[in-house]
């Protein structure tokens, strides 16, 4: 019987069952999908999250393929509205690090137990020794259950796990650029149609994300024209394929249950307009670790630093929700009088001393594990 199972094979997952065998704790860590997923979609990694994962050798290994993006503009009618310049961060990382999701996941995996696929757990009951879980393939047993199945995971443990849906979608498509495009600084365009953000990924790439119409045709065919003008008008090609998406906001109020816990979108999901929800699982797990590593070799649950680890993670994943709240409200389109006004708040919230302020929340930099 292993002494963790962790459910979910996602970054988060992958992460935590990676730091609890390179401490030598039995994992096994479970997975519903049968593969990973295609595609490219939590680009960022934060400073804080490569703070965290320095020590175990792992932010090395991210930072040999990723993109350094240190700097960010706002932009509205080609004017620069502000910056945030992570680059004058004082931290051991002043940078935010981009890179493909898919190579992440490949990066964290190294040194994680081997996925088992294929295994849905149907229910999650405990005893006072251990945690039963049912599943596709029967029952599996073990002292400790770390839920990081994702959203789809969700209502395994909460009894109220329904997201507030934002009315937003988006486009998104990664896609070469011109050689001449700065391939560290970030922009955000806040136009009269709606936000268009732009960042930097490795091989001469960009990541594009345009607000799209609530009810818009979602048919793939409309969304890749849809994209394909709204990239003409910045002098872009489409290379890419186009994918839409809507946004959603869930914050449990806690995230241990004796001795199962959730960690990642299974205990908070966030609008990814800013993209610090795969960061906020990355930090669950990073410091939920060396806590399980404790309980596992001492036999004794450290109750009063499991206390604070919950309330820092919370407090840091209500937080990040309120910063992507106010991206996305940011992002809407605006009538002309409406934008003007919108682009002297974000002046203002851009410049001289908000900005450091600004620049820090952007980074991650008031998580509590920061």
């Amino acid at each position: 019987m292993p002494e963790v199972i962790v459910i979910g094979a996602g970054p988060v997952g992958l992460l935590l069952s990676a730091e609890l065998n390179r401490r030598g704790i039995g994992v096994a860590l479970i997975e519903s999908r049968e593969q990973a997923g295609p595609g490219s979609r939590a680009i960022g990694i934060h400073p804080p999250t490569l703070a965290a994962l320095e020590g175990s050798g792992v932010t090395d290994r991210l930072l040999q393929g990723a993109v350094r993006v240190s700097r960010g503009e706002a932009r509205s009618q080609g004017q620069l509205l502000g910056a945030v310049r992570f680059d004058q961060l004082p931290t051991r990382f002043p940078f935010v690090a981009t890179l493909p999701q898919e190579a992440t996941e490949q990066i964290l995996a190294a040194e994680a137990p081997g996925v088992q696929r294929g295994v849905t757990v149907t229910a999650i009951t405990q005893s006072e020794q251990q945690v039963t879980l049912q599943t596709s393939e029967g029952e599996r047993r073990a002292p400790i259950v770390v839920l990081a199945g994702g959203s789809r995971s969700r209502a395994l443990v909460y009894t109220n796990s329904a997201a507030q849906s934002y009315p937003d979608r988006y486009l998104m498509v990664d896609t070469h650029v011109a050689a001449a495009e700065d391939s560290s600084t970030a922009v955000i365009h806040l136009d009269e149609g709606g936000v268009l953000e732009s960042f930097p990924l490795p091989g001469g790439r960009r990541r594009f994300v345009a607000w799209d119409a609530p009810h818009a045709d979602q048919d793939p065919t409309a969304q890749q024209s849809r994209m394909e003008r709204t990239l003409a008008v910045r002098d872009h090609r489409l290379e890419g394929t186009t994918r839409g998406f809507g946004v959603r906001r869930y914050v449990a109020p806690s995230l241990r249950n004796g001795r199962v816990f959730v960690i990642g979108d299974a205990a908070h999901e966030v609008s990814p307009i800013g993209g610090q929800g795969m960061n906020l699982g990355l930090l669950d797990a990073a410091s939920l670790a060396p806590l399980l590593t404790d309980w596992v070799r001492s036999g004794h649950a450290p109750e009063a630093e499991l206390r604070r680890w919950e309330r820092a993670r919370v407090g840091s994943a209500r937080r990040a929700a309120a910063m992507a709240g106010l991206n996305t409200r940011l992002g809407r389109p605006a009538p002309r009088a409406l934008s003007a006004l919108r682009s002297n708040v974000v002046q203002l919230m851009l410049g001289p001393g908000a900005g450091r302020l600004m620049t820090r929340a952007y980074a991650m930099g008031f998580d509590h594990h920061a």
